[in-house]
């Protein structure tokens, strides 16, 4: 798949998620398998830009291009703001975010909040395309409800706009994460443009990749919250689409060793004490299905010490080999 000048290695995203796919998980997801991981969402709003939140979330020291960056908000000339001084941050691609449903992102009428008014959606699309100066693309919901959705209109005016592709997670705004994400609203817009659809919700196996391929017709697959302590599924689900077969999963060491570089990531971007505790749910994911997993999880989060808590992990995985 191209977006724009740049070709992805294939049509696996990691989705941005706030808190989550920060650059030790983008980087590991890549190694992984993953065509474009896109970054956690970054304000629009020019007083935070020198923000430590911010400055981490912009950190993309020794990672592999094309950077894809996104932003919120729900002003058009400060999104195309946001736009031009990310791009000149080394931002090869701008994502624009209006999937997110959280109360705090939709309160302030950004996320999934701008579905509603598809003539603002149009101003800050061109906006954002003429100041850019790189590739811009667009993370969606079905719509505000599943009584009104409009992912159709809204991915033609985003086509119109210069948009160079679409991602589409196949709930409305109001379903938040509940329920069954839904394929045919996919299926309509995948119909109804030229630009590339990428499907997201609820894509947990390889099987469930090539399930939705097929149903929507989209070019790529965008992958969030099951790739929570499973960075490995891009490589599986690139594996089965090429060749129909199942890879068999991780071994035991592998997967010990896999999150210790990811602790160590973490601590180092983070510093030793944020690190352990953004850490604390990454070793929860990968344990959970685990021999002991839960009751390893229990007792990890009290431990506040980065290197008491690798070690621990080590220790975990040691006994689980034995």
């Amino acid at each position: 798949m191209k977006i724009g000048a740049h070709q992805l290695r294939n049509g696996l995203f990691v989705a941005p998620m706030a808190g989550i796919t920060d650059r030790p998980f983008r980087r590991i997801a890549r190694r992984m398998g993953a065509g474009l991981a896109v970054s956690e969402m970054v304000s629009s709003r020019p007083e935070l830009r020198e923000s430590r939140k911010t400055r981490l979330r912009q950190d993309h020291s020794g990672e592999a291009g094309p950077i894809s960056v996104q932003i919120a908000g729900a002003d058009p000339q400060m999104l195309a703001e946001a736009a031009r001084y990310n791009a000149g941050l080394g931002a090869d691609i701008i994502d624009i975010n209006m999937g997110c449903p959280a109360k705090k992102v939709c309160n302030a009428h950004a996320g999934s909040a701008l579905l509603a008014d598809e003539a603002l959606v149009a101003r800050i699309l061109e906006a954002v395309v003429a100041a850019a100066g790189v590739p811009v693309t667009l993370k969606i919901r079905t719509g505000p409800a599943p009584e009104r959705r409009n992912a159709v209109r809204v991915a033609k005016i985003a086509e119109s706009a210069g948009i160079q592709a679409l991602a589409i997670h196949g709930r409305s705004r109001a379903c938040m994460f509940q329920g069954r994400a839904e394929y045919e609203t996919i299926a309509e817009v995948k119909a109804s443009v030229r630009i590339p659809v990428i499907a997201n919700g609820d894509v947990e196996t390889p099987a469930d990749a090539k399930r939705v391929l097929e149903l929507t017709g989209a070019d790529g697959i965008m992958i969030g919250r099951a790739a929570q302590g499973r960075p490995w599924l891009f490589r599986s689900i690139a594996h089965y689409l090429e060749s129909g077969e199942e890879l068999a999963p991780p071994a035991l060491p592998d997967i010990g060793a896999l999150l210790a570089e990811h602790l160590e990531a973490l601590y180092d971007l983070y510093g030793d004490e944020q690190g352990a505790r953004v850490a604390r749910k990454h070793i929860g994911w990968t344990v959970r299905s685990l021999p002991g997993g839960e009751a390893f999880r229990r007792d990890v989060i009290r431990i506040d010490d980065a290197r008491a808590q690798n070690c621990a992990v080590n220790d975990y995985f040691a006994k689980l080999a034995a």
